[in-house]
């Protein structure tokens, strides 16, 4: 799997650009706030329909515009796919596979599968658990579609049962209508719970080996997952909370308030571990989150690497540059030096200037 083309329109800092790729490792280098960034955003949000920052697309549609446009080519198995994306400052994205309008941007996930890893990524054990529950949705979306619609139907559940727990301060009687969205709430959070559970099992095998190796055989990586209700109670939670949840005004029952516990030597690396600790573990799920993409797929997962290195000791650098060689990646950096020094295969490098993208070394 790899993207062999990009084409921007009123993309953030881009008026117009296109770009073709080597199917190997593409660089982008240059100064701070030139635009590197906003290539993987693009090729990211139009592989997935979200922002890795979460930005609003009339946030990146370009100043004094009313739309953007990104084309990207796909080639999966041999296949070529174009994904044509049209964003409007005013209203739902448009988005065409090969040409052919698709009804719900759910739809595109799975086409590719990628792995953003940046400077914020090294924080997910000690940021909150908001973070981490993201990190399990996000692959979890791209690699199972049924999860998808259970993930993307419970959150409609849960922010229309806000809605009327919030009323009922003004409308007491309401509270019986609470009884339909409840069951709903379970009926979509079991699935949710289930399939994270099996996730994280997956994920601790692989994360934990490479932990191993990070830390030169001396340190055990332990994921958990952490639920707030199980999911053979949740109905009889709901209801026991249910006053609990009215004088509250919001629902505090349910897998929206999941964490992940991640522990090395029998430490809370959340609370306890050290900064060095806690980014050697973020490494480790990374590139354990790329492994089991590869198991899951049969094929590799495009990776996409914002400004990593420069974050990382050279120890943690080398082996995250010997851990990609076999994947289409694409890096963004401000200097090439830390690849001569680590003798990396580099496939194609560009440079970004105030906007604007050269081929090689100019």
């Amino acid at each position: 799997m790899i993207i062999e083309s990009i084409k921007l329109e009123k993309f953030r800092n881009y008026k117009s650009l296109k770009l073709k790729f080597d199917s190997g490792t593409n660089i982008f280098y240059g100064d701070n706030a030139q635009g590197k960034t906003n290539i993987l955003e693009s090729i990211y949000l139009c592989g997935t329909t979200k922002s890795h920052k979460g930005s609003k697309d009339r946030e990146i549609i370009q100043f004094e515009e009313e739309e953007s446009h990104i084309r990207m080519r796909i080639r999966r198995n041999d296949s070529p796919i174009k994904v044509d994306m049209h964003l409007k400052k005013n209203k739902p994205k448009g988005i065409a596979i090969n040409g052919v309008p698709i009804r719900k941007a759910s739809e595109l996930f799975g086409i590719a599968n990628f792995v953003f890893f940046s400077p914020e990524d090294l924080n997910i054990i000690k940021d909150g658990p908001a973070v981490r529950r993201h990190f399990i949705d996000m692959e979890l979306c791209q690699l199972n579609k049924v999860y998808l619609y259970h993930l993307s139907n419970y959150n409609k559940v849960i922010n229309q049962r806000n809605k009327l727990l919030r009323e009922y301060y003004f409308r007491s009687d309401i509270a019986d209508t609470l009884d339909v969205w409840d069951i709903q709430l379970a009926a979509y959070g079991k699935k949710i719970i289930e399939e994270r559970e099996k996730f994280l099992v997956r994920l601790n095998e692989i994360a934990a080996k490479i932990h191993r190796h990070l830390t030169g055989e001396k340190e055990n990586l332990e994921l958990a997952y952490e639920e707030n209700v199980s999911s053979q109670e949740f109905e009889e939670t709901l209801k026991r909370n249910r006053e609990k949840e009215l004088k509250m005004k919001m629902s505090v029952t349910g897998p929206h308030r999941d964490d992940i516990c991640i522990k090395s030597q029998n430490v809370d690396l959340r609370k306890y571990g050290s900064q060095g600790q806690q980014r050697t573990a973020a490494l480790s799920l990374k590139l354990a989150e790329i492994e089991l993409v590869k198991q899951e797929i049969g094929d590799t997962p495009i990776l996409l690497l914002d400004d990593v290195l420069s974050e990382l000791d050279s120890n943690r650098q080398k082996y995250l540059l010997d851990n990609i060689h076999d994947i289409q990646t694409f890096i963004t950096c401000t200097g090439l030096d830390d690849f001569v020094q680590n003798r990396f295969q580099i496939n194609k490098v560009f440079h970004v200037v105030d906007g604007q993208v050269f081929d090689g070394h100019s």
